[in-house]
């Protein structure tokens, strides 16, 4: 498969959907449908505005992002997510590996707050993903922006999985109960810091994400690229006020192949340009079961992919542990040194 890059990127070559078009009125509605039913899937990516997040919690959270990558490199490891069983915390640049080859980047990922649950004798390992997150001291303001952030794009995300599924006649709240008060949202806040000294140019390599639905807040600089129906990583230009989103392998089982997780990566940007990116991502709870979605386009599903390398879960916290393990191998190595990818 080719993985050149596109030379004529275009804000065009991603759909751009307005969320709030769902508010006024049936015909605005089904026009939202209709464009929300092409991108899923045809793309299963695009550009989303009209999602009603204020200005004012989106430059709170990345003023205090930007204040924590600017923090002396102690205070950061004090975070380091090696210590956490639970994969919470700081990663260093190049410790996060994507398709077994280093991320240059570095970043803090983030969870629902909870308490540390271990799992019992017969439990699924994939409840080691639930627990406390890792806080820099110094930076109280962090946690609160970070937090917000996560309730507010649950609510985004929850209403535009709604409007999707409507989008192809099924029903809107078919997967209510799998989210709810026990969801797993995943929040990361992450630092391209420039290219590698060695030339190497991945900032994030090839994947599809793992759950439902990704919504990704981006800076100007760029860098992210999609694959298309034509097989080449295109650029995906920052839009002010939108979020990328993206569809995940969850949607793609749930729907057998109808809707599309498609491939995406990050270039790192050139010499010592910073790059920073946000990106959220709406996941049930660990043990929800993703049921096939009963919809009327369901017999033209050409089948979910089929990657022997990429195996696809229904039960959700198989296919992120799957994911952890495989990205993080020095937290894997340290705590789970017992665990293999379910098979």
């Amino acid at each position: 498969m080719t993985t050149n890059v596109s030379t004529t990127p275009s804000y065009q070559q991603l759909p751009i959907i307005d969320l709030s078009a769902a508010d006024r009125g049936p015909q605005a509605r089904a026009l939202l449908h209709a464009q929300l039913h092409s991108a899923a899937h045809d793309v299963g990516f695009f550009q989303l505005v009209g999602h009603g997040v204020p200005a004012a919690e989106v430059g709170a959270l990345l003023s205090a992002m930007r204040r924590f990558f600017a923090l002396p490199e102690g205070e950061r490891l004090a975070i380091d997510n090696v210590r956490s069983p639970h994969f919470r915390g700081y990663t260093r640049t190049g410790d996060e590996r994507t398709g077994g080859s280093r991320d240059w980047r570095d970043q803090l990922d983030i969870g629902a707050e909870r308490p540390a649950r271990i799992p019992g004798a017969g439990e699924p390992a994939y409840w080691w993903l639930e627990g406390p997150n890792q806080w820099p001291d110094s930076l109280p303001e962090l946690r609160a922006a970070a937090l917000r952030w996560v309730e507010r794009l649950s609510s985004v995300a929850e209403r535009l999985l709604h409007e999707l599924l409507a989008s192809i006649g099924a029903p809107a709240d078919f997967y209510d109960p799998i989210f709810g008060e026990r969801a797993h949202p995943h929040l990361k806040l992450v630092r391209y810091p420039g290219s590698a000294g060695d030339g190497a140019d991945q900032g994030v390599g090839a994947h599809k994400d793992y759950g439902f639905l990704t919504l990704l807040l981006q800076d100007k600089v760029g860098g992210l690229q999609v694959q298309r129906e034509d097989g080449v990583f295109h650029d995906v230009p920052p839009l002010e006020g939108a979020f990328v989103v993206n569809l995940g392998e969850l949607l793609e089982v749930a729907t057998n192949g109808y809707f599309v997780a498609t491939n995406h990566r990050v270039v790192s940007p050139p010499g010592a340009t910073e790059r920073f990116s946000v990106p959220f991502f709406y996941n049930p709870r660990l043990d929800a079961r993703v049921e096939p979605l009963v919809f009327p386009h369901a017999s033209t599903a050409p089948g979910i992919t089929d990657d022997p390398s990429n195996p696809l879960f229904a039960e959700y916290g198989y296919n992120e542990l799957k994911g952890k393990l495989r990205a993080h191998p020095l937290v894997a190595e340290r705590h789970h040194g017992n665990l293999l990818t379910p098979a």
